[in-house]
């Protein structure tokens, strides 16, 4: 094959490879399943690794919903029927608390959500 071809063809693969390994990583990073519903999380504790990259899906099944754990940076309404992702990496470990965001019933306040994050 001749010089010139070279070249380009070099521009042309290493972008992809480059994209597909990033896409691959993207690819690996844990997703936790929760579902919402009057007046509980399930699950309503989670235990995560300081610095790894979670995909928290939270699905609500009855009422809108919504996620907040202050210390973590989480805020998102999850209208009812619907999936809301919210990636998480936290990097400090400990137990962080959480609540419903969303007014949700006579048993909202104790609609409670705890990540446990470990060394």
């Amino acid at each position: 094959m001749k010089r010139r071809m070279l070249i380009p063809m070099f521009l042309t693969v290493v972008p992809f490879l480059i994209g597909s390994a990033a896409g691959g990583r993207r690819q690996n990073i844990r997703t936790i399943e929760i579902a919402a519903s009057r007046f509980a999380f399930e699950p309503n504790e989670i235990t995560v690794k300081k610095g790894e990259e979670v995909i928290l899906a939270v699905h609500s099944k009855d009422a809108n919903h919504g996620l907040v754990i202050e210390d973590l940076g989480v805020r998102t309404e999850i209208p009812k029927g619907q999936t809301g992702s919210i990636t998480l990496k936290p990097e400090t470990a400990g137990d962080f608390d959480g609540k419903c965001a969303h007014f949700c019933g006579a048993g909202h306040g104790s609609m409670t959500f705890v990540v446990h994050v470990v060394e």
